[in-house]
């Protein structure tokens, strides 16, 4: 009966049932092959005296260990169980000779369709891309000892003698092609392209504030030079919101209309370039400075709403606390390096110095905006196919905004719910951050030095507690709890945490003990950042842009309003009755939104 080769997971050998009858004078074939780096490589077998009685069956005995050893395993050419083989007779060395005519015979006069019931796999102890296995084929489907085992990729020729090393059962093989291994990729490639947009627009908010807050340090040289009197002073420190009120709302409609992406790098070209221009409008004279003061409100009134659309493409649900806090972070301490490196640059280079310094870093920030930041998932070529279906989440994204449906959006209780906290956040906030500089002079008696270096804590404490209030809300919402009782637990944290410090604050009089509270009051008001500041995606993100710009607006006018009513009371009262105002609208915001506000969506 005519021999086949029985190739399986067990190993490579000649069947007992279907043994080769040899010639006479001959003794029993042996079917020798080396455990190299196989790629299902034979050789010619040659007769040879075998103490064994029945033939010899590879990977019968010690099949598994070799199939499903690695490469280091296998390239032990000393191994002991090797040598036990060797010593036992199952396994011999390789010699070559003139009978491959013989074993090809064999080999297809087997009826393999019959004998053969497995898959036949090969083993390769050194492929990446199939972990160590070459593709099967059915054995009806192959004609010879080499498309038994193919590899879809390469196919590497029978191996002749030259081939072999000399040492005894080394393992060799060729090596692969370089273009067989993955290459490997630098850490900065693999960075998620979500989180790079986040830390761009991280930069693009340190900037805004470092810009707008060098006029408040720059102003008091400049009054000196140009003998510009209180009221004068007071008139271009306004100047900036005229242009800012202006494109809250322009800006989140063009954000959601032509795309974040372009906005936002437009807003921050925008001021860069009124920023650089200061100083010589200052010099033209007070009309020329308000207008530039005006037009680079323009410019990054449009920064929050860009913004705010651009993360929600890009940030999932179970991120966007977190991502939103970092980026408002940024403008928390883009106030601290503002404040800390203008008095600088005046010293040593003048007060010009600080608007071209911080202005031509817009520049650098564009060009890298450019380069590495695109409007959705959808436009970036260099996005991996996992990130984006863990950003998309399986549903493709919408076409960009035609028209805003401002009826539909206006009858909405949780718009009203983020227009009305938002208004009351900013009272107290605009209050703190603006007359804080005086109360610390008048009331605690420091001098303007200390003062401007006191100012600087409670945006530092800002920025630490807003990205530990994103990092708390996230691991709820990833826990299970609602998206709606993460933003009502968020934001009623930033709405009760001020008012009671400010409360507090009233009561005290130690300097350390009211310093203490203002931070403590700052630090707690910083978890709005995962409450209303994360809900315009939440409830519209189609609208995200539209309706940050809708509740911005009443922001920045309690901002406007607030700084107004609080020189009044001052005259009138004292600072216990600014703080009560404050506290009693942290409470009116807390009520409406723990009674309006939703996290699920309402605008499609």
């Amino acid at each position: 009966m005519p021999g086949c080769i029985v190739a399986g997971r067990g190993g490579v050998g000649v069947s007992s049932a279907a043994r080769p009858t040899p010639p006479q004078g001959k003794s029993r074939p042996c079917l020798s092959m080396p455990i190299a780096r196989g790629y299902g490589r034979q050789h010619e077998p040659r007769y040879c005296t075998s103490p064994q009685s029945k033939s010899v069956l590879l990977g019968a005995r010690f099949g598994r260990h070799v199939t499903r050893s690695t490469a280091y395993l296998l390239q032990n050419s000393r191994s002991t169980t090797m040598a036990r083989l060797q010593k036992s007779g199952q396994f011999l060395q390789p010699v070559l000779g003139s009978s491959r005519n013989y074993l090809t015979r064999t080999f297809y006069n087997a009826s393999m369709k019959k004998r053969v019931l497995s898959r036949v796999e090969c083993f390769v102890s050194s492929d990446p891309i199939n972990n160590g296995w070459l593709k099967p084929r059915r054995s009806e489907n192959f004609t010879s000892l080499e498309s038994a085992c193919v590899q879809p990729e390469y196919k590497l020729p029978v191996r002749k003698r030259a081939d072999y090393k000399a040492e005894q059962y080394e393992i060799t093989g060729s090596p692969l092609s370089s273009s067989n291994v993955p290459a490997d990729v630098p850490w900065w490639q693999e960075f998620p392209r979500r989180w790079m947009v986040v830390l761009l627009c991280f930069s693009a908010f340190l900037l805004c504030n470092m810009d707008r807050v060098n006029m408040s340090i720059a102003i008091l040289p400049m009054s000196s030079e140009f003998s510009w009197n209180p009221a004068t002073v007071g008139l271009i420190q306004s100047s900036f919101f005229w242009g800012y009120l202006l494109t809250q709302i322009l800006g989140g409609i063009w954000a959601d209309r032509f795309g974040g992406k372009v906005v936002l790098g437009f807003g921050v070209v925008w001021w860069s370039l009124a920023t650089v221009l200061t100083p010589l409008a200052a010099k033209i004279g007070l009309p020329c400075l308000l207008t530039m003061r005006a037009i680079m409100g323009i410019g990054e009134g449009v920064a929050m709403p860009a913004m705010n659309n651009i993360l929600s493409k890009w940030i999932p649900v179970s991120e966007r606390s977190r991502s939103l806090a970092l980026v408002y972070s940024g403008m928390y301490l883009g106030s601290v390096t503002g404040l800390s490196f203008s008095p600088l640059l005046i010293s040593r280079f003048g007060w010009p110095s600080v608007f071209y310094a911080f202005g031509s870093l817009g520049t650098v920030w564009f060009a890298l905006w450019q380069s590495k930041a695109h409007s959705s998932p959808d436009d970036d070529p260099e996005i991996s196919k996992a990130e984006k279906r863990h950003i998309l989440g399986g549903s493709p994204l919408k076409e960009p905004v035609t028209s805003i449906p401002w009826r539909l959006i206006l009858s909405k209780a949780p718009v009203w719910a983020l227009i009305i906290s938002h208004f009351c956040h900013n009272w107290g906030t605009f209050i703190l951050l603006t007359w804080m500089p005086t109360y610390y002079n008048q009331v605690l008696k420091f001098n303007l030095t200390e003062s401007g270096l006191l100012c600087v804590l409670p945006w530092l404490t800002m920025a630490v507690f807003a990205n530990i209030g994103g990092w708390i809300a996230d691991t709820l919402v990833q826990r299970g709890i609602s998206v709606t009782n993460v933003r009502k637990i968020m934001q009623s944290i930033g709405f009760l945490g001020p008012a009671l410090f400010l409360t507090l604050l009233s009561k005290v009089r130690s300097p350390a003990m009211a310093v203490l509270c203002m931070a403590c009051s700052q630090g707690s008001d910083a978890f709005s950042q995962s409450g209303l500041y994360s809900n315009h995606q939440d409830i519209g993100p189609r609208y995200a842009g539209v309706l940050l710009g809708l509740s911005n607006t009443a922001g920045v006018l309690a901002g406007v309003f607030g700084t107004a009513a609080t020189g009044y009371i001052l005259q009138k009262g004292s600072w216990d009755s600014v703080f009560k105002v404050s506290v009693v609208l942290y409470i009116v915001g807390t009520v409406v939104w723990n009674v309006f506000s939703t996290g699920e969506k309402v605008l499609e």
